[in-house]
């Protein structure tokens, strides 16, 4: 059995090799999506010199006074060439006027009809509130680079340099089938030993937050050859990666080892030295010049939902070359039983409080409580040779 470190290194390797096909969309469409190339400038950022308040634009002196001669507002230029005796009202964003080199708040002056004078105690610099032309950015300089993923700051920047059409990588497509004798559909009412299938919606919610195309294949019983054929039939869709859940420990009915094994799926490792999610499968399927790469779950709703967390979503966001910062440090407010040299992964709840990171973890850590889950934001991550966290010692924390 391996441990997390050396499986997360081999899906990194086998995950570098799907090829990220590109694809252009318009700019409304590119939220979320990852950059296939770099941005260019195609004008200087700001185009033009423009004041950075709504003020006053004189030519500076070491005067207190000036006679004002006129007004620009945003978009709306008018041409003054200013001596030192003469000033022109200005709104935030408006180009300045020739010789104009200084713009003074307007909280910061009085106006008398045409006369405009420094209010008392206020004094003035030469160059103060103006944004220069080219000072964000020059002409063919790189505005944004390639792999970025774009939100909110970024399109804008996309917008001023007129991207319209925007060159993004492909979204991966998955695959996600369930097994278990045990699961029913969401609309009936569970019954003896029956559960309502929740990995379905939980892992297909997780790709869906990553931007990425899901296909659902529902779930079946623990029959082998509807698996196999359900399994053989995902195999020949156009897809990246299938995800699989239960089925894949040990039990007389955990088929998909073998199942995988017999349609071709060359097994990665088997079983990981963590908590929760031991019994995870990793595989690739290799046919036709094509790569997909198979994940076999566990059947446990929390577990295969952190190991989506701890393997899946970070291969991803390496194929994609993303740093999201999702790892940070806390303090542990409650100690945590840990008595073996696995990794565990636990749920908790990470917060702020007096400028310092915290985290607890005062509920069960039972794989099967999924309400528990749900109220995590986070989880502890504790490494094998760390025996029983106590409360004030820092602990690494996950993002989810």
């Amino acid at each position: 059995m391996i441990n997390y470190n050396e499986a997360i290194e081999i899906i990194k390797s086998e995950i570098s090799k799907i090829k990220l096909n590109l694809e252009e969309v318009d700019i409304f469409e590119s939220y979320n999506r990852i950059l296939a190339e770099d941005v260019i400038a195609d004008v200087d950022l700001p185009p033009f010199d423009n004041s950075a308040v709504d003020g006053y634009a004189i030519k500076f002196s070491n005067r207190n006074q000036w006679n004002i001669i006129g007004e620009i507002s945003a978009g709306n230029y008018s041409s003054f060439n200013l001596t030192e005796n003469d000033a022109v009202l200005i709104a935030t964003g408006s180009k300045l006027p020739e010789n104009a080199d200084t713009v003074i708040p307007i909280e910061d002056v009085n106006v008398n009809g045409n006369n405009l004078q420094l209010k008392q105690n206020i004094t003035i610099k030469k160059g103060i509130n103006i944004r220069t032309q080219g000072n964000d950015l020059r002409i063919n300089e790189i505005a944004l680079k390639q792999f970025t993923k774009i939100d909110s700051k970024s399109i804008a920047v996309l917008a001023s340099c007129g991207k319209e059409k925007v060159k993004v990588y492909s979204k991966l497509k998955s695959a996600l089938l369930s097994t278990g004798n045990e699961l029913i559909p969401i609309n009936e009412k569970p019954a003896e030993d029956k559960f309502r299938v929740s990995n379905i919606y939980s892992l297909y919610t997780a790709m869906k937050e990553m931007n990425h195309t899901v296909i659902n294949l529902g779930f079946t019983k623990d029959d082998k050859a509807l698996i196999r054929n359900k399994v053989g039939a995902a195999l020949e869709m156009n897809i990246d990666i299938l995800i699989t859940t239960g089925g894949v420990s040990v039990g007389k009915y955990d088929f998909l080892k073998e199942i995988f094994a017999e349609l071709g799926v060359q097994e990665k490792f088997w079983k990981v030295n963590i908590k929760p999610g031991k019994p995870i499968y990793f595989g690739v399927y290799e046919s036709d010049n094509r790569i997909i790469l198979v994940f076999g779950l566990p059947g446990n709703p929390v577990s295969s939902l952190v190991n989506f967390y701890v393997f899946i979503k970070p291969a991803i966001d390496y194929l994609y070359r993303q740093n999201s910062l999702n790892k940070f440090t806390a303090i542990l407010q409650n100690d945590l039983k840990k008595k073996d040299e696995k990794r565990h992964f636990s749920r908790g709840v990470l917060y702020i409080e007096n400028d310092e990171l915290k985290v607890t973890s005062e509920f069960s850590q039972s794989s099967g409580n999924l309400v528990e889950m749900s109220r995590a934001n986070c989880l502890i991550e504790i490494e094998e040779s760390r025996l029983n966290p106590k409360k004030g010692e820092k602990v690494k924390c996950i993002l989810i």
